[in-house]
């Protein structure tokens, strides 16, 4: 069985609810080898950028973040060449309002949030479970198979796309992943 919880979650609290041999494991960028690779900061490199033919970023964070368009500024196509886990992230502090993701590097329509989630973020991250984490997503699901609970880190904790109050859970899409479950757009 797999279960998601807040990073900051105690390992007394969760033995007490999942039990005391409940496995625990930290998908985060501060979480141990191999499961730091779940990041979406984690630099697999060549992941393909959707809509942008031969183009490709070191993480999932580097192209959903260098895709984004600012009031003061378009694309950023050096946050894609990133490998350190570090210093990916755009802010509306130093760039102002976000007015979309843009549609692939070279594209002109801008996509509103819902959909940059449905047309950017979830196929390179499917890609990244696909192509760079098969082993690991072996052993999470032979672990969740087991008798023990095995309880899945991370900083978010939503895992509904169409929620937009909150950002979206990566460990949220590999629990959906390794439970055969991706999201579909006509789930809503």
């Amino acid at each position: 069985m797999l279960i998601l919880k807040h990073k900051s979650a105690m390992p007394a609290q969760i033995a007490k609810r999942h039990g005391e041999d409940a496995v625990i494991l930290d998908l985060t960028s501060k979480g141990p080898e191999p499961w730091v690779r779940f990041s979406p900061f984690y630099p697999h490199g060549d992941i393909p950028v959707p809509f942008s033919e031969g183009v490709v970023s070191q993480s999932v964070e580097g192209a959903w973040q260098g895709l984004k368009v600012f009031e003061s500024q378009d694309v950023d196509l050096s946050k894609m060449a990133v490998t350190h886990m570090r210093g990916i992230k755009r802010t509306v502090r130093r760039l102002g309002a976000v007015r979309g993701h843009r549609r692939g590097v070279r594209g002109e329509e801008l996509l509103g949030y819902l959909e940059a989630r449905w047309e950017l973020y979830l196929p390179m991250y499917l890609w990244v479970l696909e192509n760079r984490l098969q082993e690991e997503v072996g052993r999470l699901r032979e672990a969740a198979q087991g008798e023990r609970a095995v309880v899945l880190l991370d900083y978010e904790t939503n895992g509904s796309v169409v929620d937009l109050k909150k950002p979206l859970s990566h460990a949220a899409l590999v629990k959906r992943y390794v439970e055969g479950r991706w999201p579909r757009r006509e789930e809503g």
